[in-house]
C-alpha cells in the first residue's frame, strides 16, 4: 500500500527540521520576559506563525517544499537582522556566551531566553534556507519589499514615542531614542539600520542563487557522460 502524500512529507528531513524551529522559537519567546514592542519578539513570532503554516501546508499538499517562498526570504532576513543587530548595536560584538552561565537563576533564564531568540533561532532559519528548497522562487527586486516592514516598525516605534512620552519601553533601541538623538538623528540611525537590513536581503537572495548554481552543477556533472 502507498503511503498517503501526508506521511511521506512527516518523513524528511524538512518536515522534523521545521518542527525544531516552531518548538525552539516556542521555548524562546515562553522563558523570558518578551514585549511586542521589540523588533526581536515580532520577528521570531513571525518565524513561528510561518513554519506552524509551513508544516500545515505541507501536510495538506503532500509537498517537501516550503509555501510562500518571498515571504519565506523576508522572514530569513529580517531574522538575521535580528541577530546582526542584537550582536553589533547592542552587545558591540560581545559573546553572549557568559552570560549563560551565570549564577543568578533569574538572570541566566533571561539570557538563555535571549540567546535563543537572538542567535539559535535565526542560525536554524538561515540552515532551513540553505539546506531546504524551492530555489530561484525569489527576485532580486523582492528584497527591495522586505524593507517595508522594517521601516514601518521603526516610524510607528517613534510615533509611539512621541505621542505616549511615559510609556515603557518607549525606545526599545537606542538608535530610535529621539531624547538622545533627536528626531533627525533617530531617523538617520533609522536608515541606517534599513540600509544594512538591505544588504542583509541581499545576502539571503544571492545565497539562494549559490546554492542553486550549485545543485545545478552537481546534477550536470552526474548526468555527464562518463560520470
Amino acid at each position: 500500500m502507498t503511503a498517503a502524500p501526508g506521511a511521506r512529507v512527516a518523513g524528511t528531513p524538512q518536515f522534523w527540521w521545521r518542527v525544531a524551529i516552531i518548538v525552539v522559537c516556542l521555548v524562546g519567546l515562553s522563558s523570558g520576559n518578551h514585549r511586542l514592542v521589540f523588533f526581536t519578539t515580532q520577528s521570531n513570532v513571525i518565524v513561528f506563525a510561518y513554519f506552524a503554516g509551513a508544516l500545515y501546508w505541507m501536510l495538506r499538499r503532500g509537498t517537501s517544499d516550503a509555501p510562500a517562498p518571498r515571504l519565506r526570504g523576508a522572514m530569513t532576513a529580517w531574522i538575521l537582522t535580528t541577530a546582526l543587530v542584537s550582536h553589533v548595536l547592542l552587545n558591540y560584538g560581545a559573546s553572549p556566551l557568559p552570560g549563560l552561565f551565570v549564577t543568578d537563576p533569574a538572570e541566566a533564564l533571561a539570557n538563555r531566553s535571549l540567546f535563543i531568540l537572538h542567535y539559535v533561532v535565526p542560525g536554524m532559519v538561515l540552515v532551513d534556507w540553505l539546506a531546504f528548497g524551492p530555489r530561484r522562487a525569489v527576485r532580486w527586486r523582492d528584497g527591495l519589499v522586505w524593507l517595508l516592514y522594517p521601516f514601518l516598525y521603526g516610524v510607528i516605534t517613534l510615533a509611539r514615542a512621541i505621542a505616549f512620552p511615559t510609556i515603557a519601553d518607549r525606545f526599545p533601541y537606542p538608535f530610535l531614542n529621539i531624547d538622545y538623538l533627536g528626531i533627525g538623528g533617530a531617523l538617520l540611525g533609522l536608515l541606517q539600520v534599513v540600509a544594512v537590513i538591505a544588504v542583509v536581503a541581499a545576502i539571503v537572495i544571492g545565497l539562494d542563487r549559490a546554492v542553486a548554481a550549485l545543485s545545478d552543477r552537481r546534477r550536470r556533472a552526474r548526468t555527464a557522460p562518463g560520470a
